[in-house]
């Protein structure tokens, strides 16, 4: 029997998705009820960029509220999950290079207890959030992340938590929330898609050579470095997933990628 367990990236757009369901959450409940429920979690979220790689090591971790401007509800939304200080330490341990620490302090943005609390609404699943390391290039994430493998077959869910098609300053904020996306959006899309596909990581990791309208879909790569963590856990005998590759607000798109 095959224990793997499967690793997933997921768009995850506003924050308001917390409480409020949209056409895509209900996607991402059934990819997580497809699968077997994990022992433990590790999340890589858009919203922690620190100068080293570090990880969440407190046994319950607060929730981070990174956003403004949203309703008083969403500012008291609780996903009372817990910490896993022992695989924290475990993938300290697993990685060979860069050097983790372990962060005491640092909670979980809403990148994570988001999607987390629409996937695992019980919220019994302990949690570890890894941070993306602003000194690393596009090839050391990589190597970072095949390193993450073995977690696969010890029941941990990895989750990557960004866009694919990520660029705020051009969304129509008269109407953010209707689905539809710009040609130069679309193309991107399909650009990016392909590669995907074809499991051509050296191109997806040169993105900037991949063209004007790709450029304009990923301004700055921390929304799209956790899909390339996903992509780089798959195994050669994995499926590939792809769903939810709608678009809101004409340049932010929603896909889900999910391998194995």
């Amino acid at each position: 029997m095959n224990n793997k367990m499967p690793a997933i990236f997921i768009g995850h757009g506003s924050p308001m998705l917390a409480i409020q369901d949209n056409p895509f959450t209900p996607k991402w409940r059934q990819a997580a009820q497809a699968m077997p429920k994990p022992k433990a979690i590790l999340v890589i979220s858009a919203h922690w960029i620190s100068m080293g790689v570090a990880e969440t090591a407190a046994p319950n971790p607060e929730l981070i509220y990174d956003f403004y401007g949203f309703p008083e509800a969403l500012y008291q939304v609780q996903y009372p999950v817990p910490g896993a200080p022992a695989l924290a330490a475990q993938v300290k341990d697993l990685v060979d290079n860069p050097n983790i620490s372990l962060d005491m302090e640092q909670g979980l943005d809403h990148g994570t207890w988001a999607v987390l609390k629409q996937m695992y609404p019980a919220a019994d699943i302990p949690v570890v959030q890894l941070s993306l390391g602003r000194r690393l290039t596009m090839q050391q994430h990589l190597e970072l992340a095949r390193q993450l493998k073995p977690l696969r077959e010890q029941g941990v869910l990895i989750l990557g938590s960004g866009n694919l098609i990520h660029n705020l300053r051009l969304i129509d904020w008269q109407r953010p929330d209707q689905l539809f996306g710009y040609d130069w959006a679309h193309s991107a899309q399909q650009t990016l898609l392909d590669l995907i596909r074809l499991g051509d990581l050296d191109s997806l990791a040169n993105y900037r050579s991949l063209g004007e309208d790709v450029q304009k879909a990923i301004p700055t790569p921390e929304h799209y470095l956790p899909l390339l963590y996903i992509l780089a856990l798959q195994d050669p005998d994995d499926k590939l997933n792809i769903f939810n590759t709608d678009f809101v607000g004409g340049s932010l798109d929603m896909t889900c990628v999910q391998v194995g």
